[in-house]
């Protein structure tokens, strides 16, 4: 047996006709005209080519084999009679003068057609993964984010980066999200952790004298999934720069990025340098989410003034944000259906009302302002035509509702949202600290590791809740790519840090010893970011969930369903581990 091939099945054109050839590939389907004639459609990686069965015998032996076996089929190549000019290979076919089968597929019915995978239920699709991957739809975007993570690297190393690993067995470390442990064999009781990100290790790499350090990083947190976010695990361009600033990350990435997604996105136009640079309050003000759109040309108005005590009741006593939209042409119908989606997404209320062409104030909630409709008009611009989504509630519920009509009444009105492109934003001067909604205490309000805008002396002498840090998002079309900060690296600094969020230098010297005793030898400032990949690959694909672009993703509940994970193991291997387990007992029916 022979499994050499001569071509691919995307290989041959007319000008091979005449050629003794073999092909190997995927049986996908056959077209059976008569006893002794029928058409075969041979599969691989690379593409397809007709197969023309011509004898019945040749016939009689492929009748038995199931689709979606793998053949290798040996023959002469020749000019086809009817041409398909929607293939590459579609000029000719091979006359076989064997075909031999390398690998049965026993099974008559397939779990879904795989040309039409993407329309199975998920689950099944994950199930049967290595079928799903073998519909080209499927396999070319993994084949996309394999090319992306190469020009990323190429692009990287141009920049006088070093690709660095670092480790994946670590200790468990505060990063906002859930460890995944692994236990210990050789020291009971204790445990390892899964690195959320190689946060500690990328500043130690500064610490030691490295300058411009990188790598397409594993993370893995227990979280919940997002369209946005897979479960379990995923990947970053994480990369750190010493004695560098914010600036100088900023230069890098607004370099790097832009042909990235000009050569391998659904769109060819991407923001050129320098990127828009908006404050977190500008944005949450102005467009009511840290991650806004810039493909939409709306903005969030503050209502407060001239709505909060009109008498409609959700509006009193609470901030009022306005979104004014000129030309929207939905019905009655298409409103209500926008509104629930809001409601839906936001957990919160959206309201409307319009402005008729003689200048009245009609529909929705305009039966609450006719008496200050002069005074609505003036203070948000109004104008006969234009329709207004309002939303209320404390600041930052309100903020986020009229964020989230932003975005629908921006896809929903013709000529205010570019679909072509990709518009890159940084979000900047995010605060140092917040009140914790469950705690009702100070806390970080993003990352414990960056360095306050003031340093010390505005840690000693300003109101925590009015510091800000050097932290900063990259945002693309809505969807944030990754956060990065410039590093605290002084050790006094990030005691007091610290220490107004109620941990004491001991408890520093604790959480993080090994960045702590090496900021103590003379540390560079230092700062980095840390871009999604499977996010960039997500919007360069043009795909709404996250699970289209990764090989083997988890399903929305973190299982490997292919694989069977998580998965009971034997008792032996618990206590190899010196793990004994104590679960909830189930009710008894």
């Amino acid at each position: 047996m022979t499994q050499s091939r001569t071509h691919t099945c995307n290989e041959l054109r007319l000008a091979d006709a005449g050629k003794s050839v073999t092909l190997v590939g995927w049986y996908e389907n056959l077209r059976r005209v008569s006893k002794n004639l029928g058409f075969l459609i041979l599969r691989d990686f690379y593409g397809t080519t007709q197969i023309v069965i011509e004898t019945e015998e040749m016939m009689d032996q492929i009748s038995g084999v199931n689709t979606e076996s793998t053949l290798s089929v040996s023959g002469v190549v020749r000019e086809r009679s009817s041409k398909n000019q929607n293939l590459p290979t579609g000029e000719i076919e091979v006359v076989p003068e064997k075909i031999e089968i390398l690998g049965k597929c026993i099974y008559n019915e397939l779990p879904f057609e795989i040309n039409r995978s993407k329309e199975a239920d998920e689950n099944t699709r994950l199930k049967y993964r290595y079928l799903d991957l073998r519909n080209p739809a499927v396999k070319e975007k993994i084949v996309l984010r394999c090319n992306v993570v190469a020009e990323l690297r190429r692009s990287m190393m141009e920049h006088g980066f070093l690709e660095i690993t670092t480790p994946i067995l670590t200790c468990s470390s505060p990063e906002g999200a859930r460890d995944y442990l692994v236990p210990s064999r050789n020291h009971p009781g204790k445990f390892y952790a899964l690195p959320q990100a190689p946060q500690q290790f990328k500043q130690l790499l500064m610490t030691s004298g490295f300058d411009r350090y990188f790598q397409i990083a594993p993370c893995f947190r227990d979280e919940d999934a997002r369209a946005d976010r897979s479960p379990g695990e995923f990947y970053q361009l994480d990369m750190e720069m010493a004695f560098a600033s914010q600036e100088d990350v900023f230069a890098v990435l607004e370099d790097v990025l832009p042909p990235v997604f000009e050569k391998f996105g659904t769109y060819k136009k991407a923001s050129t340098a320098p990127f828009t640079r908006i404050s977190y309050r500008d944005a949450m003000e102005k467009y009511g989410t840290d991650k806004p759109d810039l493909r939409i040309d709306l903005t969030v108005q503050d209502a407060t003034a001239c709505m909060a005590d009109c008498g409609f009741g959700p509006f009193e006593g609470n901030v009022v944000k306005a979104v004014v939209v000129d030309g929207f042409k939905g019905t009655r119908k298409v409103i209500d259906k926008l509104m629930a989606d809001v409601e839906v997404q936001a957990g919160n209320k959206g309201y409307w009302f319009k402005v008729d062409e003689s200048g009245a104030l009609s529909g929705g909630i305009a039966k609450f302002l006719q008496e200050r409709a002069e005074d609505v008009k003036a203070a948000l611009g109004l104008k006969p035509g234009d329709f207004v989504g309002v939303c209320a509630g404390k600041k930052l519920a309100a903020q986020k509702t009229a964020g989230v009509l932003r975005k629908y009444l921006g896809a929903a009105s013709e000529g205010h949202m570019r679909t072509d492109c990709y518009e890159f934003c940084w979000i900047v001067d995010f605060p140092m600290y917040e009140i914790g909604e469950e705690s009702g205490e100070l806390e970080f309000c993003h990352n414990p590791f960056s360095m306050p805008q003031g340093g010390l002396d505005a840690l000693e002498n300003k109101d925590p809740l009015d510091i800000y840090a050097y932290q900063y998002d990259l945002v693309c079309n809505g969807v944030e790519l990754s956060s990065g900060a410039v590093r605290n690296h002084d050790p006094e600094i990030m005691v007091k840090a610290f220490q107004l969020v109620g941990l004491g230098e001991d408890d520093v010297k604790a959480k993080f010893p090994a960045m702590y005793n090496a900021f103590c030898y003379g540390a560079p400032p230092h700062a980095g970011i840390a871009p999604g990949v499977d996010r960039m690959v997500m919007l360069l694909a043009g795909e709404d969930s996250i699970r289209e672009i990764i090989p083997f993703p988890m399903n929305k509940t973190a299982q490997d369903v292919m694989m069977g994970a998580p998965s009971a193991v034997d008792p032996k291997q618990l206590s190899d581990v010196h793990i004994q387990l104590d679960l909830p007992k189930k009710e008894e029916a």
